[in-house]
């Protein structure tokens, strides 16, 4: 499987001559998606969720569908009629060749008085890939690579790095990073490499590796 870095939380994943791409939101780039066989969101924040990003996507492709939760797919559905599939928490399927479980249900909090809404995360070809987009979804199954939010308005450092101890994959890649300035990186990086007890691996945007 070739996994290629998109910015931020969009990750583009290859296999056997056909893409999935997860999240190509509006800290992606504008053709994220474009020549995706398949497309999965996490949930309706715009830097997971772009309208026009998966436009692109489903007019460049005839056949490429959608699988995401009811708040994205309630946007979609109309104009795309029989390609965006609604998916909850133990859901399973079959898309672009990849096989997908999908585990969570909601956002991680960002402040209490913010309401929480619905995420899923999506597990690739039984724990070969974890994207948990903006949750700190533990899946009940072995993970070999997570896709590990590192920085955001919800998470704090010790969290991530308590987060990896409990997944216990392989490695970890860094997602969700487009507010991390590179003076903060060496940081996380050895902080997230010296305690999280995994591989901490991270990419930059349009780079690929053989997972």
């Amino acid at each position: 499987m070739k996994f290629t870095k998109k910015s931020h939380s969009c990750v583009r994943l290859e296999k056997d001559g056909r893409t999935l791409v997860i999240d190509p939101g509006n800290f992606s780039e504008p053709d994220a998606a474009v020549g995706a066989d398949a497309v999965l969101v996490t949930h309706e924040h715009p830097d997971h969720f772009d309208e026009g990003r998966l436009r692109a996507a489903l007019e460049a492709n005839p056949e490429a569908g959608i699988w995401t939760l009811k708040s994205v797919a309630d946007q979609l559905t109309a104009a795309f009629p029989g390609r965006v599939h609604t998916v909850g928490h133990g859901d399973t399927f079959t898309a672009a060749g990849f096989d997908v479980q999908v585990h969570g249900e909601l956002h991680a909090v960002i402040h209490p008085d913010i309401p929480r809404i619905t995420n899923v995360g999506y597990l690739i070809d039984g724990g070969k890939v974890f994207h948990p987009g903006d949750a700190l979804t533990v899946p009940d199954q072995a993970v070999e690579t997570l896709m590990l939010p590192v920085m955001a308005p919800w998470n704090k450092i010790s969290e991530v790095i308590d987060y990896v101890r409990e997944v216990r994959p392989r490695r970890a890649y860094d997602i969700h990073d487009a507010l991390l300035t590179d003076l903060a990186r060496p940081i996380y990086d050895r902080q997230i490499g010296g305690l999280a007890h995994a591989e901490h691996l991270r990419l930059a945007p349009g780079t690929a590796a053989e997972l």
